[in-house]
């Protein structure tokens, strides 16, 4: 694989005919309504419709010969659920798993139908991270939890993923939380040297707004982007802009030494797209990186259904098959 340099991003493979089937989707998006934190009964009631819509799930895994075993994990007095699904034979790795939705909906469950992929594709057990929500708990809070279930993969005394590498991967608020934790595990530097990659989508990395956020025009996609703002604040009561900037709350202004090797993805048209680039050109100073920016894709764009999206998954799944082999090799 190419090891990308700060600079221009990375052209993705596709042709003109897959780019328009983006922008005809995107037409599409266009036409609903965009996702916005204003209140904490919108996100409850968004809640309620996404677990009534995840019953029977089970039956879904296992066309698949997998199962999924909840369990309740954690150290230093922080218990937090999981999601554990496991290969058939034995695993090769770990993928530990943040979910996205803003950190106020969302579950360990909704990204199942990637999480199952990667099991199948890359023989690793997917642990997926049930995290509080900021509906009812502070950001500090979910932070808190993410560290926990990580310390917890990540201690050697674990008799199930010993000595196995460790992939990080996390979505929109979920890769937020997954570059947070591992600033939060230079406390462990023995911890953090475990893992062996982090693979990111579309993350938030300052909770102030990075130049696309605050410059985002009223037609963003998907996301409420001129209100991106406001919602870190209110996400962040009592604050004040240089708090909220200090990581790791804010992940973008961290120290990076000693990070594993990262794989990034920004779409072209996310409000959030300069948190991903800016990211990249701090952490490619001390890990190799490779980021991609999607011409024409907005904010979560590995969920729609066009060919580029599908190929996007494909590379990722690729990549953290690649890094599950070379442990030993990533640091030298």
């Amino acid at each position: 694989m190419t090891t990308f340099e700060a600079g221009p991003e990375a052209p993705w493979p596709a042709t003109e005919q897959e780019w328009e089937q983006v922008r005809s989707f995107n037409k599409k998006l266009a036409l609903m309504p965009r996702f916005r934190i204003r209140n904490r009964i919108t996100p409850r009631v968004i809640q309620a419709l996404l677990r009534v819509s995840q019953i029977g799930s089970a039956g879904k895994l296992l066309k698949h010969g997998l199962k999924a075993e909840r369990k309740v994990i954690g150290v230093g007095g922080v218990p937090v659920p999981v999601r554990i699904i496991r290969p058939k034979g034995k695993a090769k790795g770990v993928v530990l798993d943040f979910h996205g939705g803003g950190w106020v909906i969302g579950n360990a469950q909704m990204n199942d139908d990637f999480n199952v992929a990667m099991v199948n594709t890359c023989n690793v057990t997917v642990v997926s991270v049930d995290y509080r929500l900021a509906v009812s708990t502070p950001v500090e809070g979910l932070m808190e939890d993410c560290l926990s279930a990580a310390r917890w993969v990540l201690n050697d005394d674990s008799r199930e993923f010993a000595g196995l590498p460790v992939i990080v991967v996390g979505e929109s608020a979920g890769a937020h939380l997954a570059v947070a934790t591992l600033l939060a595990l230079k406390q462990w530097p023995g911890l953090l040297q475990r893992v062996n990659g982090a693979l990111l989508y579309y993350g938030v990395y300052d909770l102030t707004g990075t130049p696309s956020v605050r410059a985002a025009p009223p037609e963003t996609l998907l996301l409420d982007g001129p209100g991106m703002v406001e919602a870190f604040r209110m996400l962040t009561p009592g604050l004040s802009d240089e708090q909220r900037r200090q990581p790791p709350l804010s992940p973008l202004y961290g120290d990076f030494t000693d990070f594993p090797p990262a794989l990034m993805f920004a779409g072209e048209l996310d409000p959030l797209r300069d948190d991903t680039l800016e990211l990249a050109d701090r952490w490619v100073k001390s890990a190799p990186v490779e980021r991609y920016l999607l011409p024409s894709s907005p904010h979560g764009f590995i969920h729609f259904p066009t060919a580029v999206a599908a190929s996007v998954l494909v590379y990722s799944r690729e990549w953290i098959t690649a890094q599950v082999g070379a442990v030993g090799f990533n640091r030298l």
